[in-house]
């Protein structure tokens, strides 16, 4: 098997972690973080940073959608 001309068989930045962005305040972190909430409202996939989780917890808890917060 050869690799393609160019080099390297992996490239680096294709691999970079998107930024995550939270759905409620906008605060941006490198790649999701572990503390935040991950949630999926109809059928897409939104992140909360820990101070908007924090700030709507029973929300969360009585799965309510975030629009309802």
């Amino acid at each position: 098997m050869t690799s393609p001309s160019g080099g390297h068989d992996h490239d680096d930045s294709a691999r970079q972690r998107p930024s995550a962005v939270c759905a409620r305040c906008g605060n941006r972190a490198e790649g999701p973080p572990p503390t935040w909430t991950c949630s999926v409202e109809n059928g897409v996939r939104r992140y909360f940073c820990d101070a908007c989780s924090r700030e709507n917890l029973r929300a969360i808890e009585g799965r309510l959608d975030s629009a309802w917060w």
